[in-house]
């Protein structure tokens, strides 16, 4: 198992812990006198006399979106894009700052022509030379007074001089910096009369052609369960109250090798008005991967959702839980107990006081509030039923 994988276990063993800690901290808060008395029957589980404990019910919740992965990231643009001279020189004009919205082929910046144009014209005269003396040469070797060799060495020499024209105006065309598509100017990193060398970066232009994302890192194990098109939901601390609705759009395919994350981006709706460099924390909810997982699990049941409270000894990456027996025993009085069974689930994560688990089934009747005091042969009285619960059985 690597190190990622470990770690991962660990914290999830950790996290569960503390919520089954808490849900029994809240379970003794919120006893009621006749669970006081239910206590003494917990001793003696076969004691048919003892008051029964009252529960409230849980069904498990096939709501996968319920299964999230949160990641920290930035937000920027999709591709930044960093823009300079072809060739060197000394900057005559800089036509925008910092934080400038602007158009595909916008000018930013250009550097000083005088000595770039004497190279074209330069490189033009030559050209004209070589014109000349192949028309010439052409002449002598129809008299017959120059060879076809000579002839060659002109034709030569004026395809170089062209070559070297086409070169000089080349490098006249990238003394203009000019935007090449529409966005942001990130940053700026030149001023008028600067001297600059050749392939420098001038500014750093955000393209608005392909959006803006919240770039994060995400471990091996939640990258592979992440899919393009899951939804997402963010929120920048510095912008509070605000949520913003996302989907991703990339997953990296090789690892960061300083960081060992795989990149996940998620584009982002209307959001074109924030500024770059902001951080934020995606909440990603995941569409098809704990499905997938239930299709090949060996009793056929897929991962489900249930309460924190109704799991109970924790170990690893399982837990406990208690499961309604169908039966139900009618007192004189005309009320009803049941008894409920032990059984083992295994934990896939936690999302708040939500746990993904797998091993139950989805029309199982599952302990939730008062699981703490119920041992197998507990009789347990149906009270509530939690917020989830289905169906008008207890």
């Amino acid at each position: 198992m690597s190190t990622s994988h470990s770690h991962h276990h660990a914290r999830a063993a950790t996290l569960l812990a503390l919520v089954l800690l808490a849900a029994c901290a809240d379970a003794d808060a919120n006893a009621t006198a006749g669970n006081d008395s239910a206590r003494a029957s917990v001793a003696n589980a076969t004691d048919v006399t003892a008051d029964p404990v009252s529960v409230t019910l849980a069904s498990p919740a096939d709501d996968l979106s319920a299964a999230t992965i949160v990641a920290t990231g930035t937000f920027a643009s999709r591709d930044e894009i960093p823009l300079g001279f072809k060739i060197g020189g000394v900057v005559h004009r800089v036509l925008v700052d910092e934080g400038a919205v602007v158009q595909r082929g916008q000018v930013l910046a250009v550097l000083d022509l005088r000595e770039i144009d004497a190279a074209v014209a330069k490189a033009q005269v030559q050209v004209d030379k070589a014109t000349r003396d192949q028309a010439r040469l052409l002449r002598l070797v129809a008299d017959s007074v120059a060879t076809t060799v000579q002839l060659q060495d002109a034709t030569s020499a004026l395809d170089a001089a062209r070559a070297d024209l086409a070169s000089a105006r080349v490098n006249r065309e990238y003394a203009t910096i000019i935007a090449p598509e529409a966005g942001t100017v990130l940053q700026r990193q030149v001023t008028p009369g600067a001297t600059v060398s050749p392939g420098g970066s001038m500014f750093v232009l955000g393209g608005a052609r392909r959006g803006r994302v919240l770039r994060a890192g995400l471990p091996d194990r939640d990258a592979l369960r992440v899919q393009a098109g899951d939804s997402a939901t963010v929120h920048f601390d510095a912008l509070p109250g605000q949520r913003f609705a996302g989907r991703v759009v990339l997953i990296g395919r090789s690892a960061d090798p300083r960081t060992g994350t795989y990149s996940v981006e998620i584009a982002l709706r209307d959001a074109d008005h924030l500024p770059s460099g902001l951080v934020g924390e995606a909440r990603v909810h995941l569409r098809d991967t704990f499905r997938a997982r239930g299709a090949a699990n060996d009793r056929g049941m897929a991962p489900r959702t249930l309460p924190a409270d109704a799991l109970l000894e924790a170990d690893g990456d399982s837990a406990t839980i208690y499961v309604l027996r169908d039966a139900a025993t009618v007192s004189a009085a005309g009320d009803s107990t049941w008894t409920a069974a032990r059984q083992r689930v295994a934990v896939l994560g936690i999302d708040g006081d939500r746990v993904q688990v797998q091993g139950v089934a989805a029309d199982a009747r599952v302990v939730a509030r008062g699981a703490p005091y119920v041992t197998p042969g507990t009789r347990l009285r149906v009270v509530a039923a939690n917020p989830s619960t289905r169906g008008t059985r207890p």
